[in-house]
Protein backbone atom coordinates (compact mmCIF):
# COMPACT_ATOMS: atom_id res chain seq x y z
CA UNK A 1 0.00 0.00 0.00
CA UNK A 2 1.16 3.52 -0.23
CA UNK A 3 2.23 6.26 1.86
CA UNK A 4 -1.14 8.17 2.63
CA UNK A 5 -1.30 12.07 4.06
CA UNK A 6 -3.68 12.47 7.11
CA UNK A 7 -3.95 15.88 8.03
CA UNK A 8 -1.84 18.28 9.41
CA UNK A 9 -0.05 21.48 7.58
CA UNK A 10 2.64 19.92 5.10
CA UNK A 11 4.96 23.06 4.54
CA UNK A 12 5.56 21.58 1.30
CA UNK A 13 9.31 22.95 -0.51
CA UNK A 14 10.45 22.20 -4.14
CA UNK A 15 13.94 20.17 -5.05
CA UNK A 16 15.64 19.43 -8.03
CA UNK A 17 15.85 16.38 -9.26
CA UNK A 18 18.96 14.48 -11.49
CA UNK A 19 17.10 13.31 -14.79
CA UNK A 20 18.08 9.79 -13.77
CA UNK A 21 16.23 9.74 -10.68
CA UNK A 22 12.87 8.03 -9.88
CA UNK A 23 10.38 9.12 -7.40
CA UNK A 24 6.79 8.58 -6.14
CA UNK A 25 4.24 10.09 -4.30
CA UNK A 26 4.24 9.07 -1.13
CA UNK A 27 8.44 8.41 -1.14
CA UNK A 28 10.57 9.29 1.92
CA UNK A 29 12.70 11.70 0.44
CA UNK A 30 16.33 13.07 1.26
CA UNK A 31 18.03 16.21 0.29
CA UNK A 32 21.71 14.34 -1.19
CA UNK A 33 23.76 17.64 -1.80
CA UNK A 34 21.45 19.76 -4.02
CA UNK A 35 18.87 17.53 -5.54
CA UNK A 36 16.57 14.84 -4.06
CA UNK A 37 16.68 11.64 -4.24
CA UNK A 38 14.33 8.99 -2.55
CA UNK A 39 15.17 7.12 0.73
CA UNK A 40 15.96 3.62 -1.05
CA UNK A 41 18.85 5.74 -2.77
CA UNK A 42 20.66 5.49 0.91
CA UNK A 43 24.06 3.94 0.51
CA UNK A 44 23.79 0.79 2.81
CA UNK A 45 26.47 1.65 5.77
CA UNK A 46 27.25 -1.05 7.94
CA UNK A 47 24.30 -2.18 9.12
CA UNK A 48 20.75 -0.55 9.99
CA UNK A 49 20.92 1.98 12.50
CA UNK A 50 24.22 3.37 10.58
CA UNK A 51 21.99 3.63 7.70
CA UNK A 52 18.91 4.95 9.24
CA UNK A 53 21.33 7.62 10.62
CA UNK A 54 22.74 8.70 7.48
CA UNK A 55 18.95 8.48 6.00
CA UNK A 56 17.65 10.71 8.89
CA UNK A 57 20.67 13.34 8.64
CA UNK A 58 19.73 14.14 5.37
CA UNK A 59 15.66 13.55 5.27
CA UNK A 60 14.02 16.04 3.92
CA UNK A 61 10.26 15.35 4.48
CA UNK A 62 7.20 12.96 2.05
CA UNK A 63 7.25 13.28 -1.95
CA UNK A 64 4.35 15.05 -3.13
CA UNK A 65 4.81 14.89 -6.76
CA UNK A 66 6.62 12.09 -8.50
CA UNK A 67 9.81 12.19 -10.99
CA UNK A 68 10.27 9.64 -13.49
CA UNK A 69 13.47 8.86 -15.63
CA UNK A 70 13.96 12.12 -17.32
CA UNK A 71 12.39 14.11 -15.59
CA UNK A 72 14.32 17.26 -14.98
CA UNK A 73 11.48 19.32 -13.08
CA UNK A 74 11.45 20.01 -9.48
CA UNK A 75 9.23 17.97 -7.22
CA UNK A 76 7.12 19.39 -4.18
CA UNK A 77 8.06 17.82 -1.13
CA UNK A 78 5.95 17.87 2.06
CA UNK A 79 8.19 18.38 5.32
CA UNK A 80 5.66 18.04 8.33
CA UNK A 81 2.42 16.45 8.37
CA UNK A 82 0.59 13.13 9.52
CA UNK A 83 1.15 9.98 6.68
CA UNK A 84 0.08 6.44 7.55
CA UNK A 85 2.87 4.18 6.43
CA UNK A 86 3.56 0.78 5.87
CA UNK A 87 5.64 -0.96 9.00
CA UNK A 88 6.64 -4.24 10.20
CA UNK A 89 3.79 -6.02 12.51
CA UNK A 90 3.96 -3.83 15.42
CA UNK A 91 2.34 -2.23 18.91
CA UNK A 92 2.94 1.66 19.30
CA UNK A 93 3.11 4.20 21.82
CA UNK A 94 1.91 7.91 21.18
CA UNK A 95 4.95 9.54 20.24
CA UNK A 96 7.30 6.21 19.50
CA UNK A 97 9.88 7.06 17.23
CA UNK A 98 9.94 6.14 14.03
CA UNK A 99 12.69 5.57 10.84
CA UNK A 100 13.25 4.20 7.71
CA UNK A 101 12.76 0.14 7.59
CA UNK A 102 15.33 -2.26 5.86
CA UNK A 103 14.15 -4.13 3.03
CA UNK A 104 14.91 -7.66 2.81
CA UNK A 105 18.47 -7.49 1.58
CA UNK A 106 20.87 -4.80 2.86
CA UNK A 107 18.91 -1.23 1.65
CA UNK A 108 16.38 0.97 3.11
CA UNK A 109 12.53 1.20 1.76
CA UNK A 110 10.97 4.10 0.36
CA UNK A 111 7.67 4.09 1.98
CA UNK A 112 7.97 2.03 5.08
CA UNK A 113 9.03 2.42 8.61
CA UNK A 114 10.04 0.89 11.91
CA UNK A 115 10.24 1.81 15.53
CA UNK A 116 13.57 3.29 16.29
CA UNK A 117 15.30 3.91 20.29
CA UNK A 118 16.64 7.15 19.47
CA UNK A 119 15.91 10.76 17.34
CA UNK A 120 19.14 10.60 15.19
CA UNK A 121 17.77 7.55 13.49
CA UNK A 122 13.92 9.01 13.11
CA UNK A 123 11.74 10.99 10.89
CA UNK A 124 9.00 11.27 12.95
CA UNK A 125 6.95 10.40 15.91
CA UNK A 126 3.91 8.01 15.77
CA UNK A 127 0.54 10.27 15.78
CA UNK A 128 -2.10 7.40 17.24
CA UNK A 129 -1.43 4.51 20.07
CA UNK A 130 -1.60 1.02 18.51
CA UNK A 131 -2.29 -1.18 21.49
CA UNK A 132 -2.66 -4.04 19.40
CA UNK A 133 0.00 -4.92 16.65
CA UNK A 134 -0.86 -2.91 13.46
CA UNK A 135 1.18 -3.11 10.07
CA UNK A 136 0.37 0.58 8.97
CA UNK A 137 1.22 3.48 11.45
CA UNK A 138 0.24 7.15 11.51
CA UNK A 139 3.23 9.38 11.53
CA UNK A 140 4.21 12.72 12.13
CA UNK A 141 6.89 13.74 10.47
CA UNK A 142 9.47 16.04 10.96
CA UNK A 143 12.06 17.32 8.14
CA UNK A 144 15.69 17.47 9.46
CA UNK A 145 16.67 19.66 6.37
CA UNK A 146 14.34 22.07 7.05
CA UNK A 147 13.59 21.86 10.98
CA UNK A 148 16.42 19.57 12.60
CA UNK A 149 13.89 16.69 13.03
CA UNK A 150 12.77 14.81 15.78
CA UNK A 151 14.41 15.69 19.04
CA UNK A 152 14.79 14.26 22.45
CA UNK A 153 11.99 14.84 24.84
CA UNK A 154 12.51 16.49 27.92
Amino acid sequence: METRYISGIVNPVMSDVDAGTVIAIGDLVILDTDDAKPAASVTWDTNIATTQEAMHDKFLGIADSRSRTGDTEQVRVNTSGIFEFDCASAAFELGALVGVAKTSGDGVESQKVVAVATPNLAIGRVAQRYETATTRVRVAIDSVVMTGGPQAMA
